[in-house]
């Protein structure tokens, strides 16, 4: 094992123990002394990994004092909420928490852009929207159908309906949500918490309507509205079980939410 492996494996030990609350806003970190004796390394490697620490984000360097752990669910951006939530997998309430804040970004950017872009004039290639649906159909009928790489595609397709739209902001948000997701094994598969083939028909439908000249209803809209909210229910409920929690108490929570 490398060098920079060590310090990588090491830093985010510590990171995790400061996700987790183990490690709280304000206390003093392990010294360089600690650190090298607890993981068996020599102290030159121990101020590598303190360092990286710092380079997370997750700690302050203090002349004579050490190292000291931020505040960094109040003070951290979204590179630092990205590293908090794929360390909190150990603590299942917590991960399950912050799970929940990323999926509420998700949906009102999603939501907002696929009803935006019903109402607008669309100028996206329908034939580049409809080859992505039909991969994403491929997929969804293999034998074992691809998770990671359907969501991959969902994105996509999301993401040139905010380019269209010039929502850039918007975009470079989804893009984020996209990291987090993909870097957790559980976040993928929470989001499959129905049918794979639904995701297919709820594109089609899509199509269907951005390609005809009359559009949906209000009633139409409304519907899936609701069917979208549901959807993202069961998501988080999904996640709660994937992550350990009870799942009866997780369908209560998030359908009080949402």
């Amino acid at each position: 094992m490398g060098a920079q492996t060590v310090v990588t494996d090491v830093a985010d030990e510590l990171a995790r123990r400061v996700a987790t609350g183990e490690l709280a806003p304000g206390d003093l970190m392990p010294s360089v002394r600690q650190v090298a004796e607890e993981f068996e390394m020599n102290r030159a490697t121990a101020q590598l990994v303190l360092g990286r620490l710092e380079s997370y984000g997750f700690v302050d360097a203090h002349r004579g004092r050490g190292f000291t752990v931020r505040d960094v669910r109040r003070a951290g951006g979204v590179d630092v909420y990205r590293r908090l939530f794929r360390l909190s997998m150990p603590a299942p309430e917590l991960a399950a928490e912050m799970f929940g804040n990323i999926v509420a970004a998700e949906r009102a950017i999603v939501l907002e852009a696929l009803l935006d872009y019903t109402a607008s004039e669309q100028s996206a290639d329908a034939a580049t929207l409809t080859a992505a649906v039909d991969e994403l159909e491929t997929e969804a009928r293999s034998a074992e159908p691809d998770h990671a790489r359907m969501l991959e595609l969902e994105v996509d397709l999301v993401r040139t309906v905010l380019t269209d739209l010039g929502h850039t902001l918007q975009r470079a948000v989804l893009n984020s949500v996209g990291e987090m997701l993909f870097e957790v094994p559980e976040a993928v598969e929470a989001y499959f918490a129905v049918s794979a083939d639904l995701h297919v028909l709820v594109w089609r439908a899509l199509l269907a309507v951005w390609e005809s000249e009359t559009g949906p209803s209000q009633a139409q809209l409304a519907l899936f509205e609701d069917l979208f909210a549901m959807y993202h229910t069961k998501v988080l409920a999904r996640f709660d079980e994937l992550v350990g929690l009870d799942t009866d108490s997780g369908e209560q929570r998030h359908s009080a939410t949402a």
